[in-house]
């Protein structure tokens, strides 16, 4: 199994506590969705978050409806977590979200490790635009939601 690796780095005027209280709070996690995914989550809220919580998805990938289950495999706040895909569109989908503080603010970066039915091919034709489309989208809305310094 080919397994592909997307990384990106986002640097925010805010604490880092304060970002990280953000992702914390699992329904946050619709905010900064692509609204063309409709994603929903269907785990009843609040959902408390630990190594081994479940998080259950609804998502529409291409007009195709997909169930998607997270675990939070490691919870280490304020400095990282990270959740695997349990069962979803992908054969892996391995997810760390790390935050660092630096120049007063929080540098924040994603590292995703995947694996998709039809290896390479399809990676490069599909699922790496969509990879990118998200991240891109959930970086304008992290922008908007902690560009600015509050005080």
């Amino acid at each position: 199994m080919k397994v592909f690796e997307f990384k990106t780095q986002l640097w925010l005027p805010q604490p880092r506590e304060r970002v990280f209280e953000f992702f914390a709070d699992a329904g946050n996690l619709e905010t900064i969705t692509p609204p063309w995914l409709n994603f929903e989550i269907i785990t009843p809220r609040p959902i408390p978050m630990h190594p081994g919580a479940l998080i259950d998805y609804r998502i529409r990938l291409r007009g195709i409806p997909i169930r998607w289950r997270t675990e939070i495999a490691e919870w280490q706040p304020p400095v990282r977590f990270v959740d695997r895909q349990l069962r979803g569109p992908y054969r892996q989908w391995i997810h760390e979200h790390r935050f660092e503080e630096r120049d007063g603010g929080t540098d924040c970066f994603d590292v995703v490790r995947y694996a998709v039915l039809g290896g390479a091919l399809v990676e490069r034709l599909f699922v790496r635009r969509d990879v990118e489309k998200i991240f891109a989208y959930r970086r304008e809305k992290m922008l908007e939601l902690f560009g600015a310094k509050k005080t």
